[in-house]
This record gives C-alpha cells, sequence and structure tokens, in this order.
C-alpha cells in the first residue's frame, strides 16, 4: 500500500503539543503593527488552541 502524504500547507500552520493539543498562530500580527499596542502584539504572539470543530479535520491532513 502507498503512504499517505502529510498537507503541507497544514503542517506549516499547525504543530501538535506533546499532550495532543493542536496549536496555532494567531492573526493580525503581520502588518499595520504600529496602530497595535505593545501589550496587544505580545499576546497575539502566543499560540492558540485549534478549536474543537476544526481538530478532527487538521489532524487528518497532519496524518495523526
Amino acid at each position: 500500500m502507498p503512504k499517505n502524504k502529510t498537507h503541507s500547507g497544514t503542517k506549516k500552520r499547525f504543530k501538535v503539543s506533546g499532550s495532543g493539543k493542536v496549536l496555532r498562530q494567531q492573526a493580525n500580527r503581520r502588518h499595520l503593527l504600529e496602530a497595535k499596542s505593545s501589550r496587544r502584539t505580545r499576546r497575539l504572539a502566543l499560540d492558540a488552541v485549534t478549536s474543537p470543530a476544526d481538530v478532527k479535520k487538521v489532524k487528518r491532513l497532519l496524518g495523526r
């Protein structure tokens, strides 16, 4: 049987933590940063947990 391939776009956007949670980057930290407060940009730098509705599909695309 051939092996399944990992979805390249998904592997760049998500990672799975040691406990199995699917983590993602937060939006709104790419440009126009001068208008945003330092507090806000620091908070946006942290990884967020993917919503439960999307976890099943993301894990399938990652081959897990």
